[in-house]
């Protein structure tokens, strides 16, 4: 009991600070005289002070954290500031709370997928809360928290490794936490604003610009038109996108290196990088190749330009859409779903299994494999000249299971819920990689409001499951956590 009302005392600071990003919509609202203004203030007052009555009730129970205790902030965290951010949702649009929930998880954990219709005609200020939810949960609600709860008497170590993507979590780019979360977002900023003038300057309304670069810094690839990226077919635009989406992919940490020392060799030593990008490319010229051969588009060129869009997007979790993929020859788009389990940097905005552990996967297998022939040999695995520890490799080979094994329970959930085959696996294997669309009923020319309330009920365990990478959300549940 102690370990759940000292977290709550944490979330209750933690909304408090949350209820800040009501700003940004409610200046939204004023400048498009959207009428939603009161909408988004009464959702700044409710937050706040429940989060500041949560911390009054609780205060005797606040202390240090321990490291189990940042595992039960970051799930409550999740959860409880999705809640808060639905008020927005309900109060404007005709929606169950299920379906605002769904939208707003999606957004938080950039995911991407979406249960709303009419998209080109919501209020500016929804839109943009939708995406703002995807920007502020690109680099994780908790890293933000950690760079704040400091000064508020909260140490931050616990909830970093808790919640950073990646298997080695004790890298860090400077020796306090609180300077490391303060450097991601300065880098993660910089590049979004990039991506704003960028996308601009391909001919987005500034609007939209803003809208869409947040999307992309985050792979979340919500948008602001039902036909997505496909609402501007210019080929400027997903250039754009293309190069930002690739960015998004790659660890952080290295663009932070590579400004701090403006040194773009840093690039070519991370070969966990090198390695995600030659895969995205290598693998979009081969789609290409396989759409133009089998006569989906009439000339090379034009095949290239849609496979490449629309692989990298799904390959790095992001979720965009400019061609309603689902009718392509299913290899294609399945290629593109098994891209989006492995291919994504670790310290990157995407989800899955990432690159790292991937890496890790083929390395130990071929240790295996040598060990069998020399049973005898040393062989200490590499990679870019660092030793990964066993400990390292004990963790990948455990998060691979559970990963999968997640994957065979949900996706019988929603089969045995009555979904065909075909939706169930591409849906959870979109929201457990957070990457968004799936195939055939939850295709990119479709979304989740065709689902009912339980199997969008399962998609949302799935992403929250996948966004915080399985064990922080499967240790909860164990009797270990519990034990004194």
């Amino acid at each position: 009991m102690h370990k759940i009302l000292s977290a709550a005392n944490i979330l209750g600071k933690v909304l408090m600070v949350f209820s800040l990003t009501y700003l940004l919509p409610m200046l939204v609202s004023l400048i498009y005289s959207d009428g939603r203004f009161m909408d988004f203030l009464r959702s700044m007052i409710i937050t706040a002070g429940f989060g500041a009555l949560l911390w009054i009730v609780t205060r005797e129970f606040s202390r240090e954290m321990k490291p189990r205790d940042g595992f039960l902030l970051v799930i409550s965290t999740w959860v409880g500031v999705s809640v808060f951010s639905t008020l927005p949702l309900l109060q404007s649009l005709d929606i169950s709370f299920t379906h605002a929930f769904f939208e707003c998880v999606s957004g938080l954990t950039t995911t991407g997928a979406t249960v709303l219709t009419g998209l080109d005609r919501l209020p500016h200020s929804i839109n943009f809360w939708r995406h703002e939810l995807t920007w502020l949960g690109g680099m994780g609600i908790i890293v933000l928290a950690v760079a704040i709860l400091p000064l508020l008497g909260v140490g931050g170590m616990q909830l970093y490794k808790a919640e950073t993507p990646g298997p080695m979590k004790d890298n860090k780019l400077t020796p306090r936490i609180t300077e490391t979360a303060k450097n991601l977002w300065l880098v993660y900023f910089l590049i979004t604003a990039a991506c704003v003038l960028a996308l601009k300057l391909a001919g987005m309304g500034w609007f939209d610009a803003v809208c869409h670069a947040f999307a992309t810094m985050s792979l979340g690839g919500f948008s602001t038109h039902d036909a997505n990226v496909g609402y501007y077919n210019s080929p400027a635009i997903e250039i754009v996108l293309i190069i930002f989406m690739l960015l998004a992919g790659m660890n952080f940490a290295t663009h932070f290196l590579a400004l701090r020392g403006r040194n773009p060799a840093v690039y070519r030593a991370d070969r966990e990088g090198v390695a995600f990008i030659k895969l995205v490319l290598g693998s979009s010229l081969l789609i290409a190749l396989f759409l133009w051969h089998s006569g989906t588009y009439g000339d090379f060129w034009t095949a290239l330009r849609h496979a490449t869009f629309n692989l990298v997007s799904v390959a790095t979790d992001c979720g965009f859409a400019s061609v309603d993929y689902n009718n392509w020859p299913i290899l294609a788009p399945l290629w593109m779903l098994f891209l989006s389990c492995v291919s994504v940097s670790s310290g990157s905005t995407g989800g899955g299994i990432k690159m790292i552990r991937s890496l890790i996967l083929v390395k130990q297998s071929q240790r295996e494999m040598l060990r069998l022939l020399h049973p005898s040999v040393v062989n200490p695995m590499k990679i870019g000249g660092q030793v990964i520890r066993n400990n390292v490799v004990y963790a990948v080979l455990g998060f691979i299971f559970l990963y999968f094994i997640s994957v065979v329970i949900l996706v019988f959930a929603l089969v045995g819920s009555g979904l065909d085959f075909v939706s169930s696996f591409s849906a959870i294997l979109a929201c457990i990689n957070n990457a968004g669309p799936g195939l055939d009923k939850v295709g990119p020319a479709a979304n989740y409001g065709v689902l009912t309330d339980f199997q969008d009920w399962v998609c949302i365990f799935a992403m929250l499951l996948g966004r915080l990478e399985i064990f922080p959300v499967i240790i909860v549940f164990t009797p270990a956590f519990w034990r004194k």
